[in-house]
Order: C-alpha cells, then structure tokens, then sequence
C-alpha cells in the first residue's frame, strides 16, 4: 500500500502494557494461574514415567538431583517474571527474544514451544488414553496400541474443545484435576514413610538420611543423565505467563504464579522422591526402583504394596491411577493453552497467517489457533504411532533439547533487554545477574543434552550411527528454521522489523491502515490480528489511540 501523507510513528511501548489481541482480561487470579502453572507440568505422570530411570542413574541421590533441576527452572522463572512486567505478551519467549535479538531469533524461540508442545503431546495422549482403560478394568485395551492410540486421540479432542469454550472453564477443570492429583500424591508419600518408619516396609526400604539431598559421589555422566531427565519433568509452569494477558494483573500475577509454581513443585518433586525411594529402596529385585520394569511407571509398581489389599487401600490404588490420568489429560489442556497462544502473538504481529490471530466472538479464545494445535497434535501422535513405538519414545526425550533452547533463549533476552537500564542492586541481580545465570544453565543442558543424546547406544532407535534422540530434536529446531525462510519469503514484513522493531517495542499492528513512515525511509504495510469477528463493544485496536 502506499499513501501521499504516511501515518505518523508508532509512540514507544508503555512498560507493562500489552498489545490488546482480542482475548478476556480479566479472567484468571493468581490462585488459578498457579494451578495452571503446577498441573502443566503433570506432576504425578512426570514422576510415574521418570523418577525411576532418575533413581537407576543416581541411585539415592535422586532427591538431590530433583532440588539441583529446581535451581535453573527458578532462575528461568525469573526472567519470565521480569520480562513479563515490561511486557505482557501471551508470545512470552517470542515476543521478548524478538524485541531483544531480532525477528528471527524472537521466531525460533516461539518455534521452539509449539515444537516442544506437540511432539510432548502425543507421550500425554498416550498415557491418558492407557490409564483411562486402565481404571475402567479393561487392561487389555490398555495395552493395545490401536485402542490406545483411538482413547488418546480422543482425549486430545475432548481437550480441545475445553480450551475453545473459554478460559474460565479450563481453569475450573484445571483446578478440579489438580486437586485430585495433589491430595493422592501427599497421601502416597505419606503412606510410605508411616510404613517405612514403622518397619513394615518391604524388603530392601531405606531409612531416609539428609545425604540424600546432597549430589556428592556422582560421576559426571550419571549426574548428566539424571539432571537432564529431572529438567524434563519441571517443564511447563510457563503456561502460567502465557495467559497473561488474561489475568486481572497482568504485568505480576503471571509472574507470581511462575515463581510459586516451580516452588511448589520441588516440594512435591523432592518429598515424593524420598518418600518413594525409601519405600522401595533402589535395588533390582522386587519392588526396587533400580529395577527398570519398576522404573518405567513407579506407581504402577508400587501402589498396591503402599496403599494395601484393604478396602481403603484399593480406593487409594483407584486414586492412584485416577490421579496419573488427570495428570496427563490435565498437562494435555495446558498444554494446548500456550501453543494457542504464542501463534495468536505470532500471528498478531505477521510471523505466522494472519488467520492464526482470530478470536472467537463469544468466548474470546484463540479459534484457528486452538484448533490447529489440537490437529497438529493428532495428526503427529497417529502418524508417530503408526511408523514405530521406538520413535514416539525417542521424540518425547528430544523434547528436552527444545524445552532448555527456549527457555534459555528466555534467560538471555531477560538479561540483555534489560542490560542499560538497571537501576539498582536489585534490577542487577534479578533483571541481569539470575536470568543470565539461567540461560548459561540451560545452554549447558543443550550442549550436554546433544553430546549424549547422539550416542547411538541412547535412546531405542538410530538414524545413521547417531542417535535418535538428537536426531529428531535437532531436526526439529531445522524443520522451524525451514519453515521461518519459506514464511520469510512469503510475508517478509515481520522479518524486516516492520511490525515488530527491537528494543523500542514500537507496535505497528492496525488493520487497513495506511503505510508508515519508518526511520530508513522503507514504507510498510501494517499488520494486525483479525479482530472483524468480535463482539459489539471490543473496541478495535490501535496503539496510538
């Protein structure tokens, strides 16, 4: 487009004011963005399918390792706090490492999270679809690949469809869900511990001792393994920020909930962990968490020997199952809930179709976005399930290269975004200092996570002498960088910083307007979300009104 008299400059961004994409303000407290930080990561599911191969690597120490993981996750969760007050944007890592380091950075890191995204939610899908037969009594379902896959499918459809009918009602299903699992997980370790202490525990419990809160004696390449699968299971309390744009305080709740979140969970993580490993003990004969049939699901293993043959004890075991389902159809809803929203940011600002940005008239939910992740998510699930067991297993794994890019893609932009304007001890340490921290961490965990997962002996498959594992996470950062050069080619203004500039947080997003006038003389046109379909009263967006 082209006008004789080019519409003014965009003012600068308004520190802690986000760019109005059509969703309801509003509509969580910090209470329920807690709950959907805690129930995003599935707790129970992540220690059921994960604190077993922790304790075969470290054996008592898996404590330990569980309060080390918690160390980058906070200091992470501290970036996204303070990046948040500057600017609450639902593209979370997108939007920030745009406005820091440029639009094709800012587009790999949102890459980064719909990739992690769908590729965790066919392990999640898998699981609910196993545990739904389960408690239902019909086992051989549960182990039938076919009736699996169809009960999975079927849980990411129903999900789906919660998070298109609005927030409000995911976060009261979210809240129901998570109560479950958290009442079952305190009473399992607490049924545990009574019977270690009482010496009815089975052969080879262990009495609980402070040295197993410390990681002293590892090996190096024992503690890499265990760290990099107890990174995997804090993952997914940024779903809290990426719904910050519909909570009633914006620029802190968000932040608050991430911060409480990853505290809440090293408390379950670690009490759980002690409290399972001196039930069981880590030996590899019977109940042992060494052994790795027991490693593979430790509260199948374990449940009927905590809770008993008794009455209570069954009701218990029934929880136990119920709790891990809801875990996992739980983290799949909130799962879908970030995705959704970083490609509405992405697309709000024309780094993806502009179709990505529409919201729903009535229940002011992300439309196109909502359900193309719950398709994608099919789609990748059913076709990794029909080309073999052994890849879906490895590409759940190859989601920890992705979660420790963004993230400290996340712990960089935080620290160099806020680098010339720190005004005290305490922007230094918490806006520089701790997130800087994090992304060293977590580029750390990138670099270890490669060198070991492309040994050909990790992992179930192999692809031309190296291994699967790094195979398909790497691919999958290449598949994003492919895929952002096509979209380059087609929609090239978001690439050009003409929707999105670094550092001033100029916002260029109305729709139908005239070109504007950009610094260099280059003219561009405009882009904004597709807010045609709202309801009377939802006053259309420009950020010079």
């Amino acid at each position: 487009m082209s006008s004789s008299s080019p519409a003014p400059l965009a003012p600068p961004r308004v520190e802690g004011v986000a760019v109005d994409k059509g969703l309801k303000s509003g509509a969580l407290g910090l209470v329920s963005s807690i709950v959907l930080g805690v129930s995003s990561t599935a707790p129970a599911y992540a220690l059921a399918a994960t604190l077993g191969f922790v304790v075969i690597a470290v054996g008592v120490k898996a404590p330990a390792i569980m309060l080390l993981a918690f160390v980058p996750m906070w200091l992470i969760a501290v970036a996204y706090s303070e990046l948040n007050k500057r600017e609450p944007d639902c593209g979370t890592t997108f939007t920030w490492a745009a406005r820091a380091f440029g639009p094709r950075t800012g587009w790999m890191g949102g890459w980064g999270i719909i990739a992690a995204d769908v590729i965790v939610m066919a392990n999640l899908a898998q699981v609910a679809g196993s545990y739904g037969y389960q408690l239902v009594g019909l086992d051989s379902l549960a182990t039938s690949t076919f009736w699996t896959t169809l009960g999975g499918v079927a849980w990411i459809a129903v999900m789906t469809w919660i998070c298109y009918r609005g927030i409000e009602p995911t976060a009261r299903v979210q809240n129901v869900l998570l109560g479950v699992e958290v009442v079952v997980l305190v009473a399992f370790a607490a049924y545990a511990l009574v019977k270690v202490y009482a010496g009815t525990a089975p052969e080879g419990a262990l009495t609980p001792s402070l040295s197993w809160l410390w990681p002293s004696g590892l090996s190096w390449p024992s503690l890499t393994e265990a760290v990099l699968l107890a990174i995997f299971i804090y993952w997914g309390w940024d779903s809290a920020v990426a719904v910050n744009e519909e909570t009633d305080n914006p620029t802190r709740s968000p932040g608050r909930a991430a911060l409480i979140s990853t505290v809440l969970l090293v408390g379950i993580y670690t009490v759980v962990s002690v409290a399972t490993v001196a039930f069981a003990g880590v030996g590899t004969g019977g109940i042992g968490l060494g052994n790795e049939a027991n490693a593979e699901d430790v509260f199948n293993a374990l449940g009927t020997t905590v809770f008993g043959d008794g009455v209570f004890g069954r009701v218990f075991e029934a929880l136990l199952i119920i709790s891990v389902l809801t875990s996992s159809a739980a983290c799949t809803q909130t799962t879908i809930l970030p995705t959704a929203r970083g490609s509405l940011s992405m697309a709000a600002y024309g780094a993806l179709p502009r179709p990505f940005a529409r919201i729903h008239p009535r229940y002011l939910t992300p439309t196109v976005s909502t359900i193309w992740m719950g398709a994608v998510s099919i789609a990748f699930y059913v076709g990794l399930t029909i080309v073999s067991e052994n890849v879906l297993q490895d590409s759940i794994v190859a989601t920890g290269m992705l979660i420790a890019f963004y993230y400290g893609l996340t712990g960089f932009a935080c620290a160099w975004e806020f680098r010339r304007s720190l005004r005290g001890p305490r922007d230094v340490v918490m806006r520089f200092v701790l997130p800087l921290l994090g992304g060293l961490f977590m580029l750390a965990v990138f670099v270890l996570a490669c060198i070991e997962y492309a040994d050909p002996e990790y992992g179930e498959t192999v692809v031309h002498g190296v291994g699967g594992v790094f195979v398909i996470g790497v691919g999958a950062l290449l598949l994003g960088v492919l895929l952002m050069m096509a979209w380059n080619a087609v929609a090239p203004a978001f690439f050009r910083g003409q929707t999105m500039r670094r550092g001033t947080g100029d916002l260029l997003l109305e729709p139908d307007a005239p070109t504007v006038a950009l610094p260099d003389s280059h003219e561009a046109t405009v882009i904004a979300p597709d807010r045609s379909n709202l309801p009377p009263g939802r006053e259309a967006f420009d950020p010079r009104a």
